[in-house]
């Protein structure tokens, strides 16, 4: 729905904005002109007005025989090349590596992808053996790993279950039943943080905490460690630490927002 404040003059561009959003948010199944307008709150000729006018200019891409449209070519361009300075990682790299040099451990920044999340950046403790179970660049399915469980928990029981359904062969093929994900993710809400271990590679943990990267944007920060180094106590300790200074984080972020 068009929002009460903003810029005057510029409704068309927020409401295509919003439906771009939406594309990346159903880009693994597509969505549906009358699915779009229910999300969007917008009329129906409007949004097959700026569907289309986003397909023209390749930003959107329109499935002939489901109907539903994704990002396009052009949109996922954009998100490409701004892989190379991303102001996220940007703005809590010097997060990252304090919690990697406080612990001593690798830490990971990623973000939701559709149905996937993406690690935008990885810092290095000084620990001898790293935990490199993702690069840069790489993608996993929600609930996972450490922050791709965050990610999941943050999100309805439906919406785990239609993601779920989706990617059943992958997931399993991951040793994920839907039964083990639901614990997992009823595990993390209950904890308030992501902890996981040989989800992804035997002998690993992880714990994983998720923060709003933006107002549409869900992101997360994890600790990945063998699992020697990571017992129930050193678990618990780096959680409190990283909501810590996330929540710290937040609070100078509002700060340096109210005095522009």
């Amino acid at each position: 729905m068009d929002k009460a404040t903003g810029t005057v003059g510029a409704q068309s561009l927020r409401r295509s904005l919003n439906l771009l959003r939406l594309l990346a948010e159903h880009h693994e199944a597509g969505i549906t002109l009358t699915q779009a307008m229910q999300a969007s709150g917008l009329e129906r000729s409007t949004v097959h007005r700026l569907l289309s006018c986003l397909a023209e200019e390749q930003f959107a891409e329109r499935d002939p025989e489901t109907k539903s449209y994704r990002l396009g070519i052009d949109a996922m361009q954009l998100g490409f090349s701004s892989m190379r300075r991303v102001p996220l990682v940007d703005s809590y790299r010097p997060l990252m590596h304090k919690l990697a040099r406080m612990s001593g451990d690798t830490v990971f920044l990623v973000i939701r992808q559709g149905d996937y999340c993406l690690c935008l950046h990885r810092e290095e403790g000084h620990f001898p053996v790293k935990v490199f179970t993702t690069d840069v660049g790489g993608r996993r399915l929600l609930g996972v790993g450490a922050g791709g469980l965050a990610l999941m928990a943050a999100l309805g029981d439906e919406e785990n279950d239609r993601i779920f359904e989706r990617h059943a062969a992958e997931y399993a093929q991951a040793g994920f039943t839907r039964t083990q994900l639901r614990r997992a993710v009823q595990r993390t809400r209950a904890a308030g943080h992501a902890d996981i271990e040989d989800t992804i590679t035997v002998g690993v943990c992880g714990v994983g905490q998720t923060f709003a990267a933006s107002a549409t944007t869900l992101a997360a920060i994890s600790f990945g460690a063998i699992t020697p180094r990571l017992p129930a106590a050193r678990k618990r300790e780096l959680a409190a630490l990283l909501k810590a200074e996330l929540a710290s984080v937040s609070v100078a972020q509002q700060a340096r927002a109210a005095r522009r």
